[in-house]
């Protein structure tokens, strides 16, 4: 039963958003303006709901998958897998930008004005943190589909989105640069860090933030800016309260499981029912993994001469944030800061789960021959493996090698080349439409 409540738990955020929205109509005539603790709770939790699911269209423009041609999904999604963002045919998906800004909006509204209402308290104090640590969140998404990967030297002239931190729903405004979009994110970060009460969330609650959630954002932020040495403190303070892994030797349970010990966040369906049944595991995500390797039969089964992707689909998939990133991040970091033995050491935990013992024997053995060069390879083809069809990959490629990936659709080859423009998504033609200064 209790597994059964849990679980309805996560499903619930698919079906809050009705009875919600009602708070978030500002004309006061037949609508409820949001005023307490309870309120606001509610407002927070469509907020979540309102998430969208981005990361699995990011899947199609990896490497990750290939695509079934005769997929009841695929002409919404072939175009995608194309990397073609402009000019799209009418049934073609579009990347979302009105749900991200959507979500900004219930945050702006909690942010703004529920902190002028609520009564004071931890409650009150940890919805604020909440709604601190998403707009962050929120943001970081947005500027890593739409804006160049951050580049220290270029990131003050690199075209970001439009920061909106007000509740007006009819203010057009330019795009802030990529340096800019970063320092909200801090700023946002540095406020949640302030107010932030809960230290981990159950599972069935975890698709709300947390310090422990906030923590490994802060890592991932960090990360992605390369800047070392705090990805380095934010993944070591989120591993103080977390790191837990799932020993793959005496457990079937899928890492990226909202209920897993890993999960940190579970909010982002990182693999949606429409991409889960469109594709099949590429050949070269396949070939990477080897025989000792026991991951592989926990993410993929066969489907005739395929191989389908099974850690994806449900609700109980979902997945932000989990431990075993922590160690990947500390393990790069200590690399970046030329300690290329506890990098090592760092990452051996994880390894040490994910294959068997005489696999894990072989690769300790390979990996302390490694020089720098050759581990930070490694690293990265570890998380090809770990984190397959969890929102990462498209991420992961735009921060590091920016590789040439070729897809056939339809009998027709496109190739996405290495470090072409397009792995900068083009924001929608719909938001042109509405925003000159998006042009």
């Amino acid at each position: 039963m209790k597994k059964i409540i849990t679980i309805l738990g996560v499903i619930a955020l698919s079906f809050t958003v009705t009875s919600c929205d009602r708070f978030l109509d500002i004309t006061p005539e037949g609508k409820v303006i949001p005023t307490t603790v309870e309120d606001y709770q509610k407002v927070l939790v469509s907020a979540y709901a309102k998430y969208p699911t981005h990361k699995s269209l990011t899947a199609l423009r990896t490497d990750e998958l290939v695509l079934d041609n005769n997929s009841m999904d695929f002409a919404s999604l072939r175009e995608i897998a194309m990397w073609k963002d402009s000019n799209l045919d009418q049934v073609t998906t579009e990347f979302p930008w009105v749900s991200f800004y959507t979500v900004n909006f219930y945050l702006n509204q909690i942010i703004n004005e529920g902190s002028k209402t609520m009564a004071g308290g931890n409650e009150r104090n940890q919805i604020l943190a909440e709604a601190y640590a998403l707009r962050a969140y929120t943001y970081f998404d947005l500027v890593n589909l739409y804006g160049k990967p951050y580049n220290s030297t270029t990131a003050s002239s690199d075209r970001g989105v439009p920061i909106s931190l007000e509740i007006d729903l009819e203010k057009v405004l330019p795009a802030s640069s990529v340096q800019e979009v970063y320092q909200q994110i801090h700023a946002d970060l540095t406020k949640a860090e302030e107010l932030m009460i809960t230290e981990k969330q159950v599972a069935g609650e975890n698709f709300h933030f947390s310090k422990v959630a906030l923590k490994a954002l802060q890592a991932r932020v960090a990360l992605y800016q390369q800047d070392w040495q705090k990805a380095l403190d934010y993944a070591n303070q989120a591993l103080a309260i977390n790191n837990q892994l799932v020993d793959l030797n005496s457990s079937d349970v899928i890492p990226n499981r909202y209920d897993a010990a890993e999960s940190i966040l579970a909010l982002d369906l990182a693999l949606n029912n429409s991409v889960q049944n469109v594709g099949y595991a590429s050949q070269d995500l396949l070939n990477s993994y080897t025989d000792s390797d026991k991951r592989f039969d926990l993410y993929f089964e066969r489907n005739g001469d395929q191989y389908k992707v099974k850690k994806g689909g449900s609700t109980d998939y979902r997945v932000s944030f989990r431990t075993a990133e922590l160690y990947f991040i500390k393990s790069e970091a200590l690399l970046k800061l030329n300690k290329l033995q506890e990098a090592k050491e760092a990452l051996l935990p994880v390894l040490k789960t994910r294959y068997n013992a005489t696999g894990y024997a072989e690769l300790q053995s390979q990996v302390n021959a490694m020089n720098n060069s050759a581990f930070m390879s490694f690293i990265l083809e570890e998380r090809f493996r770990e984190f397959a069809l969890e929102g990462q990959r498209w991420y992961d490629l735009r921060r590091a090698n920016q590789k040439t990936i070729t897809h056939e659709v339809n009998g027709k080859e496109y190739i996405l080349q290495q470090n072409d423009v397009r792995y900068t998504i083009e924001i929608p033609q719909s938001a042109k439409k509405n925003n000159p200064y998006l042009q």
